[in-house]
């Protein structure tokens, strides 16, 4: 092994003692809703088998780090029995996955009121450990990452504090945060959604970054932030030292002008899902012939809860793009463009096309399930488009659930429609024959 390499596993050892990561579970989710009615939205599942939440654990685990706690304050009961049952380390490591939800203090007794207040109010907890450095994520975005890599750069940089961004073009800036670095990645202005094209123009990329990224300079670029941030300790004690809410609307500008800030420049798939729209969307893309991301990565797997389950069973039927999870039944169903989540039961006759079926958390019968309720599943002859069925759903036979000819924003009794997706909740039971 080279002294470069030597040097460089030591530096890696040593980030994942002395690194301690942090994920943003959110709100109530109302982005999310009705998926975040019964659950905390790091819980709400995702690709047929994981949870929102297995994205950033995973990304930690793959990158060395073993220490992580998640922040949470609504519906937290589901989220904390999947973390308990999949995030276990052995004793005789220091690693943990735990929640950390709100919770009354002789300090206070209030909701977090926002990203850096979420943090400010556990920081007792985070400062127990003697970490040096504190990784700040987000609990509802899509994307591979090597966070050894920005942890390499934030030492070598002398930063304070390291903000990972990712180029968007004009018409996407406008919904970020966008950064202005300079060559050397130290960023000198931070714009919340810039509107205004003349403060868009100033903000843009350097040519020699776009180069070095391997991006096309002939279109403007500018550099979002990712929601990511890595802090030294001192640094985030005294930047939330103050009774400000919120990372991205007043840590990070107020931390710009006067501390040493950079920007990690990530270049790759990322989705943030925290809308019915984006969720559907990037559930979907995962069906097709070449997803944007790609769970079959065997260098950097994505973990979640082991279930005994067993192999899904096709009982005739066709099925183009689709993801099927364990333990499930269909018979003669035509699937395309679907994710079909564990234990789903789809019958005869039955067409699902660009949907979303999240399954069951159990099989008709089950002990301690309520025997009298219809089981989960979906029956004979239905026809589902542009749905997001939720677990546990029970839809009888003949049954259509399509957005066509509905406002693309409606309440009703058993389902709502955002952004033209029909949402059937958890636990919903559709009778026989019912057009939605």
């Amino acid at each position: 092994m080279s002294t470069i390499q030597s040097s460089q596993v030591e530096a890696d050892s040593l980030l994942r003692r002395s690194t301690l990561a942090i994920v943003m579970g959110g709100g109530a989710g109302t982005r999310l809703f009705p998926l975040t009615q019964n659950r905390a939205k790091p819980a709400v599942p995702l690709a047929g088998k994981y949870r929102l939440v297995d994205i950033p654990i995973s990304n930690c685990i793959n990158s060395g780090l073993r220490q992580v706690y998640v922040l949470t304050q609504f519906n937290s009961a589901s989220l904390n029995r999947h973390l308990s049952r999949t995030y276990r380390f052995d004793q005789f490591t220091r690693g943990f996955v735990e929640v950390l939800a709100a919770q009354q203090t002789p300090d206070g007794e209030r909701w977090y009121q926002g990203t850096a207040d979420a943090v400010r109010q556990n920081l007792r907890y985070f400062l127990e450990g003697g970490h040096d450095y504190f990784l700040i994520l987000s609990g509802d975005q899509l994307y591979r990452m090597d966070f050894r890599k920005v942890m390499r750069q934030h030492i070598a940089s002398e930063a304070d504090l390291t903000i990972a961004t990712l180029p968007v073009n004009a018409r996407d800036a406008t919904g970020f945060g966008i950064m202005r670095a300079d060559t050397d990645n130290r960023i000198h202005e931070f714009v919340e959604k810039p509107k205004d094209p003349a403060v868009l123009k100033n903000l843009r990329m350097p040519e020699e970054t776009l180069r070095s990224l391997g991006l096309d300079t002939s279109e403007p670029q500018y550099q979002a932030s990712m929601g990511i941030y890595i802090f030294n300790r001192k640094v985030l004690e005294e930047c939330l030292d103050n009774t400000h809410n919120d990372f991205g609307k007043h840590i990070i500008p107020t931390a710009i002008k006067d501390r040493r800030v950079h920007a990690y420049n990530f270049h790759g798939y990322w989705e943030d899902i925290g809308t019915i729209r984006s969720f559907f969307q990037a559930n979907l893309d995962l069906c097709k012939l070449v997803p944007q991301f790609d769970f079959f990565d065997s260098t950097a797997p994505i973990f979640s809860h082991s279930r005994a389950l067993p192999a899904t069973k096709i009982n005739g039927g066709t099925i183009r793009e689709a993801l099927l999870a364990d333990g499930c039944i269909l018979t003669d169903a035509h699937i395309e463009t679907a994710v079909i989540g564990v234990r789903s039961q789809i019958e005869a006759g039955t067409t699902i096309r660009d949907s979303i079926i999240m399954g069951a958390d159990f099989y008709a019968g089950a002990v301690g399930t309520d025997l009298s309720r219809p089981p989960p599943g979906i029956g004979r002859n239905c026809r589902i488009e542009r749905a997001i069925i939720d677990k546990n759903v029970h839809i009888g036979d003949n049954v259509v659930i399509t957005p066509e000819g509905k406002p693309s924003e409606m309440d009703a009794e058993n389902y709502y429609i955002r952004d033209g997706i029909v949402c059937v909740p958890k636990d919903a039971v559709i009778p026989a024959g019912t057009w939605i």
